[in-house]
Parts: C-alpha cells; sequence; structure tokens
C-alpha cells in the first residue's frame, strides 16, 4: 500500500464521519428567535424555549429533505465499503481501482444531495423559499461538516486517482 492510497484512505475515513456527525447533529438550520430557538437537522429537530431545557423530536421530513438524507446515507455506505476495500487493496491491488469507482459515487450522492436540500427551505418551521432562507435563520454547524465532507471526498479521489503527482 503507498502513501497515496494511505492518505486517500484517511480523507474518506474523515469524509464519511463528517457526514454521520452530520446526520446525526440537529444543526443544519438555526432559526434566530430567542424566546424560541429552533434547530433543525434530518433526523433531530431541536427546540428551546426561553432558556429552558432543549427538547428534541424527531421531525416529518419534507420529500425534498428525506431524499437529501437517503442520499446522505448511500454516500455515508459508500465511503465505508471503499474504506473497508482500500484496507483491503493492501493485500488485493485490484480492490484498490473499485474503491475509486464506489468513492466517486458516494462524492455524487453527496453532491445530489447538497443541491437537493436547499429546494426544501419553503417547509413552514424554516418560512423562505426553494434555495432563499429568510433573514432571521442561517445554516448550522451540521451542514458545514456535510460540506466538509464533500470536500474531503473530493481530495480523498484526487490522491486515490494518484492525480496529484505528475507522471
Amino acid at each position: 500500500m503507498d502513501k497515496l492510497t494511505i492518505i486517500s484512505g484517511c480523507l474518506f475515513l474523515a469524509a464519511d464521519i463528517f457526514a454521520i456527525a452530520s446526520v446525526v447533529n440537529p444543526d443544519w438550520i438555526n432559526t434566530g428567535e430567542e424566546e424560541g430557538a429552533l434547530t433543525m437537522g434530518l433526523v433531530w429537530q431541536c427546540q428551546t424555549i426561553h432558556g429552558r431545557d432543549r427538547i428534541c423530536s424527531s421531525p416529518s421530513l419534507s420529500p425534498e429533505w428525506l431524499t437529501t438524507l437517503f442520499f446522505i446515507i448511500l454516500g455515508i455506505i459508500s465511503l465505508s465499503i471503499t474504506c473497508a476495500l482500500l484496507v483491503l487493496s493492501h493485500w488485493h491491488q485490484e480492490t484498490a481501482k473499485y474503491a475509486r469507482w464506489i468513492a466517486f459515487t458516494g462524492m455524487v450522492l453527496f453532491c445530489l444531495a447538497a443541491l437537493i436540500f436547499p429546494t426544501g427551505f419553503y417547509v413552514s418551521e424554516v418560512g423562505g423559499q426553494p434555495y432563499k432562507l429568510p433573514n432571521s435563520t442561517v445554516v448550522g454547524s451540521s451542514y458545514v461538516l456535510f460540506v466538509l465532507s464533500i470536500f474531503f471526498t473530493i481530495v480523498g479521489l484526487l490522491f486515490a486517482g494518484k492525480v496529484c503527482l505528475p507522471g
């Protein structure tokens, strides 16, 4: 196993961890209301009313956000399989080729999720329009983690394809 394969495996693993963290964290969208601050995620929705304890529940997702969650879960599975194949490539060199294609599939799934997610900003809890959040609402840390997972997947693909080295 060469250095670039190890680096790409570490990048894919980091992307996988960031994607998992983004899904389980209820901080995709934050409403700026002081008395009833709401954080929305793909599997959890939490509200803090007048400084009391935070109350979390499972949200009913719009079709767009359900599709986003589906694509992210498939992307996480793809990156997990990629990491396993890269470890196996230490003994079976040909598995690295399959790992690159599966990682590419994961990247495409993540990019599709990133394009579909903002179309769900119209939900009543957010009150925006597709691709346009209201002024008092911002994307949260979970969305940032998700974007980082896309970035690490792309950089991992560059290392896996040995594009970074001339010749």
